[in-house]
């Protein structure tokens, strides 16, 4: 059959699908919707798929509650969710991995050793838990946060791994906090990429609120010899308080990080403005990244940042000399 997709807002009782719940691929099928159909659904904006083979209406509103309900569709009773499923579960922003936006995630869950689940929609295996690393959430059993961050800070991709985990200690809450994280590498001490762990936990911060820059203060703190940084650094700017992605207030130095997803002409047009306005009223210095300097074999950014903080100090230099040069910036 075909459908309308443009009669209304919302895909609405009228549909032969679920609209107050999540459902399957499977159910549908029942319904004779065709794959080819939720697709399209999917494609217009009317479905959601946040698991592979579960779907809802995109006027459901996201919560705790809907993303457990979608879960409880897939994941065996005696399956423990683990990883960047976890993640998710606990609110944690920004845990996808990149382009999972794109490709509908797997479902990451565990059974109980000897019990290894093997079908398209889960990323499996065996594994072994402590006391308190796992909770109940209405009937979803799921590694505690403190365990979640734990794990992800050890799977590959080191960037990967501390955005994960910088994410995951912004729903902490009372959980955990930085001196407990680094503190559970001892209970990891043998286990694959414990290293890694061991190197990123101390560098786990809440602050930044993206992915991308995660990986920009990962490579910044990399930089022993620079100054640290802030993340997220409140400053006046023409319109009232506003934030730099990291900064160093004592040097008036800064780096922003324009990622394509969230900085299109519009807003590229509005971050022009603040940021000259902080150059012209604020003494600031600010060198702004995208892609191609933080990621590939052409990244600069560490070459970028070793310049902009001795053009910075430099010029902190001139200005208690003369009381007035802020000129003779070189550019990358």
């Amino acid at each position: 059959m075909e459908l309308d997709l443009t009669s209304g807002l919302f895909l609405d009782r009228t549909a032969p699908v679920p609209t107050d719940r999540p459902f399957t691929r499977a159910e549908a099928r029942s319904e004779a919707v065709t794959d080819r159909e939720l697709a399209a659904w999917c494609e217009a904006g009317d479905l959601v798929s946040p698991v592979r083979g579960v779907y809802h209406v995109s006027q459901l509103p996201d919560g705790p509650e809907l993303r457990i309900a979608c879960l409880k569709l897939v994941v065996a009773d005696d399956a423990v969710i683990t990883d960047r499923t976890a993640g998710w579960l606990h609110g944690a922003s920004m845990i996808l991995a990149p382009n999972d936006h794109l490709v509908v995630p797997k479902v990451s869950m565990f059974r109980p050793p000897g019990y290894r689940l093997r079908n398209e929609l889960t990323s499996s295996g065996e594994r072994t838990f402590t006391a308190g690393e796992v909770v109940d959430l209405d009937g979803l059993r799921v590694t505690s946060k403190l365990r979640t961050t734990c794990d992800l800070g050890m799977m590959r991709g080191r960037d990967q791994a501390f955005a994960a985990m910088c994410a995951m200690m912004r729903v902490a809450g009372d959980d955990f906090d930085l001196v407990e994280l680094v503190g559970q590498e001892r209970r990891f001490r043998g286990y694959r990429r414990v290293r890694q762990f061991r190197e990123l936990a101390p560098r786990v911060d809440p602050r930044p609120q993206s992915m991308c820059e995660c990986i920009l203060l990962l490579r910044w703190v990399d930089c022993p010899s620079l100054p640290e940084p802030t993340p997220q650094l409140p400053v006046q700017g023409p319109d009232g308080l506003f934030y730099l992605d990291l900064g160093v207030e004592g040097l008036r130095y800064a780096a922003e990080y324009d990622g394509a997803l969230w900085h299109g002409p519009d807003q590229q047009e509005h971050d022009d403005e603040r940021r000259d306005w902080l150059s012209d009223h604020g003494d600031w210095l600010i060198d702004v990244f995208v892609d191609h300097h933080v990621f590939g074999p052409a990244q600069c950014v560490e070459e970028r940042l070793y310049r902009g903080v001795a053009d910075a100090k430099r010029r902190m230099g001139r200005r208690a000399w003369t009381g007035q040069d802020r000129g003779g910036r070189r550019l990358l």
